[in-house]
């Protein structure tokens, strides 16, 4: 049986709606729902590549991922989670193939090491010590953060679902939002394919779709959708250790836990959209880069390819704030591909504005009306 009200109805059954959901329960408020129009995970968090980084090149970024890796660190305990996250640790190393690279580098490294990440600028060869099946041909130098890594996101949000639904939290899967009323400015209800919720406080935690989770509220949110595709090979022993990233052929590269090497790409010619199919040109394109630049990946065999939605920014900086036109409305969205990795403190400072609280890290840069003031600061470090 569906409650038929909740002080917050948060829209998005991802990692990132299900750590708000459980910080809201920590800091006292329980009555709390989480809708997920299908199973928890299925949209972006089921189909991410997974990463942690903290090399960014803006501070909000910077600020997040490392406060969000201090939480990634300490998740299994801090949650009571009876399985395993499975947090790896063995760095990023992002490869720089023009000078202009490693002139944006340099000062992503010295505002990285600013704000306290440990990351440093290296040259080729030991950027071949890292990994020594690294093609260093045409290669100028790289970033490296050693504390960077890789989870898993189906472990991570469940690890956050079960805390959450320990503390009173329900969760509705399987559960489509349909429309959100109001009476003036004012939310009163989320309308589900299963009955009514009353509420005066919906969060958008939507990801890909969450533009049209703002039109049920009559806003245009400054945000699009666009498919970047996966694949995964099978598993074989450690060869790798970080994950590798290279903006110049916008791929990144990684070996998982259990052996398998996941890696997709983004294509500047994608158009926006929700399509979440997948291509064989994808596959050729890919696979070329990769082998090109790790000779030693060339025998592996694909297993499978997905899609996922990034949804997207202006600046490719988060959306996190309540809209000042839709008093009670929240949004957690326009992650521009990195939601998972900033999931653990979103989840904290949007439950304290949730909560009227005071914030434990200032967020009032990343708010929906600096694209219209025009104080965009864009992050130049997206694959």
């Amino acid at each position: 049986m569906m409650k038929n009200s909740a002080e917050v109805v948060i829209i998005g059954g991802g990692v990132v709606g299900c750590a708000i959901a459980y910080n809201l329960a920590k800091m006292g408020c329980q009555d709390v729902v989480v809708l997920e129009k299908e199973y928890l995970t299925a949209g972006a968090t089921g189909r991410c590549g997974a990463g942690i980084r903290q090399q960014w090149g803006t501070e909000m970024n910077c600020k997040l991922s490392k406060a969000s890796m201090d939480t990634f660190e300490v998740l299994n305990e801090m949650l009571g989670y009876p399985e395993d996250i499975e947090l790896k640790q063995d760095g990023y190393l992002i490869l720089a193939y023009e000078e202009k690279e490693i002139e944006q580098f340099k000062k992503n490294i010295a505002l990285q090491n600013s704000l306290g990440i440990e990351s440093r600028l290296i040259d080729p060869g030991e950027a071949r010590k890292i990994v020594p099946h690294l093609n260093t041909e045409g290669l100028l130098g790289a970033a490296f953060c050693g504390r960077d890594g890789h989870a898993n996101p189906f472990h991570v949000t469940q690890a956050y679902a079960e805390a959450a639904k320990r503390m009173g939290v329900e969760i509705y899967t399987y559960t489509e939002c349909r429309d959100i009323e109001r009476e003036g400015d004012r939310i009163t209800a989320v309308v589900t394919d299963r009955g009514k919720i009353k509420t005066e406080k919906v969060v958008n935690a939507a990801g890909g779709y969450s533009d049209l989770i703002g039109a049920m509220v009559g806003l245009d949110l400054p945000v699009y959708s666009e498919r970047h595709q996966i694949m995964v090979t099978e598993p074989v022993n450690p060869l790798q250790g970080p994950m590798v990233i290279s903006f110049y052929h916008h791929f990144y590269c990684q070996q998982v836990p259990h052996g398998a090497f996941i890696m997709g790409q983004g294509d500047p010619n994608e158009p926006k959209g929700h399509n979440i199919g997948h291509s064989w040109q994808f596959l050729q394109e890919l696979s070329g880069k990769i082998t090109g630049t790790f000779p030693a990946l060339k025998k592996l065999r694909v297993v499978r390819q997905w899609s996922g939605l990034y949804n997207i920014t202006p600046d490719s900086q988060p959306i996190l704030c309540e809209a000042p036109e839709v008093p009670g409305f929240y949004m957690a969205i326009g992650f521009s591909g990195h939601g998972f990795m900033i999931a653990p403190m979103t989840g904290v400072v949007m439950a304290e504005l949730i909560l009227g609280k005071d914030l434990s890290m200032p967020v009032h840069k990343l708010d929906l009306g600096r694209f219209d003031r025009g104080e965009l600061v864009l992050e130049p470090s997206v694959v």
